[in-house]
C-alpha cells in the first residue's frame, strides 16, 4: 500500500483518523470497555478477562497507548494502565461533532 500524505490533512483529521484507527479492532474495544468499567487502573488481569495471550493484549495496550487513549505506569514488575482522561474527553468530542454534523438530505441524493 502507498504512503499515506497526512499532510494533506489537518490536525483534526489526522488525529481522528489515527482514533478510528486504534478503535477499529475489537480487541481494543473490550480493553477500553474493560477500563471505563473500573474506578481503578488494571495491572495484569487482562489475560484472564479478555482470554487472549499476554503478549497480543500488550500489543493492544500499546496500541491504545501510543493513541494516548490510555495511561500506564510501572508498578512494581508490572504495568498499570487505565483511561487517560483528557485525551478520552477529545476523542469523545471529536466523534461527537463528526457525527452530529450529519444532516439528512430530503432529496434522494443517491
Amino acid at each position: 500500500m502507498g504512503v499515506t500524505k497526512t499532510d494533506l490533512f489537518t490536525t483534526n483529521q489526522n488525529q481522528l483518523a489515527t482514533w478510528a484507527r486504534v478503535l477499529g479492532h475489537p480487541a481494543r474495544i473490550a480493553i477500553l470497555q474493560y477500563l471505563l468499567k473500573r474506578t481503578t487502573c488494571v495491572c495484569g488481569s487482562l489475560v484472564d478477562e479478555l482470554g487472549l495471550a499476554q503478549a497480543t493484549i500488550s500489543q493492544h495496550l500499546r496500541e491504545l497507548k501510543d493513541a494516548g487513549l490510555i495511561t500506564g505506569t510501572v508498578e512494581g514488575t508490572s504495568v498499570c494502565y487505565c483511561i487517560e482522561p483528557k485525551a478520552w474527553a477529545k476523542a469523545q468530542a471529536a466523534f461527537t461533532v463528526l457525527f452530529t454534523s450529519f444532516k439528512p438530505i430530503t432529496s434522494n441524493c443517491c
